[in-house]
């Protein structure tokens, strides 16, 4: 039988306890604060490759699904995307998606880092995993929050959304000047599954966002079905892999 993905109802007891800080402590003010911080990009410098080392040691708490260090996710990811016959830059995108986590290794706790993402400033959809863990959160009873629109318009696009802090904004913010706009738009919303999987704030998008949506959902099969114990030889793929993001990156990024 198939390996169900993304059971959240069956997940260990750290999903469940990530989430529960995850969802009380993501507010408006509190992703203004993080991305201000992190905006000058002044943590490290080093290549994606030293990134994908740095990240190594990671493991995802909110992930239900896989315990394998990041670096192996990275690899199964482009490796799948590769053999299906993409373009490098989707490729490209698959190797580097998850690099953001690398927040943790900068200090941040796993909540400020991994899991769903969702937008911060307006009513909380319901399709949010785990939503009734949103109880706790100020926002929630901010009048200027907690309606359908909040502090936005209607359709007025996600680049004037703020979304929950974590590696997906981060990285976004990093690789920005390096990537077409269908890998950026993979990069920034790959963990917003209320909008890919659901259809959820639709109200919030404009025709770009629909449009680059198409290839966040293309991107969704490769990321969650690659997960699997067999391990990717790193030292055999790597010369490969060097050579590719030789082509959309310089040999140093700042962080």
């Amino acid at each position: 039988m198939p390996h169900a993905f993304r059971q959240y109802q069956d997940a260990p007891d750290h999903v469940f306890d990530l989430y529960a800080v995850n969802h009380a402590r993501q507010t408006f003010e509190f992703v203004g604060e993080k991305r201000a911080e992190y905006a000058p990009l002044s943590k490290r410098v080093m290549s994606v490759w030293q990134a994908m080392e740095f990240l190594n040691s990671f493991v995802d708490e909110s992930d239900p699904d896989s315990d394998l260090p990041q670096i192996q996710h990275l690899l199964q990811t482009a490796e799948r995307i590769r053999k299906a016959g993409h373009p490098d830059w989707f490729v490209v995108t698959g190797l580097i998606h998850d690099l953001g986590k690398i927040l943790h290794l900068f200090g941040e706790p796993q909540w400020a880092v991994v899991g769903d993402t969702f937008p911060v400033g307006c009513a909380f959809h319901e399709s949010v995993v785990m939503h009734g863990l949103f109880d706790g959160n100020p926002d929630l009873q901010d009048p200027r929050y907690n309606t359908r629109y909040g502090v936005y318009r209607p359709n007025c696009g996600l680049d004037l959304v703020r979304m929950s802090w974590g590696h997906d904004e981060y990285l976004y913010q990093v690789v920005r000047e390096y990537l077409p706009e269908e890998a950026l738009a993979i990069v920034r919303y790959h963990s917003f599954y209320s909008a890919h999987q659901h259809g959820a704030y639709d109200y919030l998008m404009n025709k770009s966002d629909h449009a680059l949506f198409k290839y966040v959902r293309s991107f969704q099969p490769f990321d969650l079905y690659s997960k699997a114990d067999a391990l990717i030889d790193v030292e055999a793929v790597r010369p490969f892999y060097e050579d590719l993001l030789a082509r959309f990156f310089p040999d140093e990024l700042a962080w």
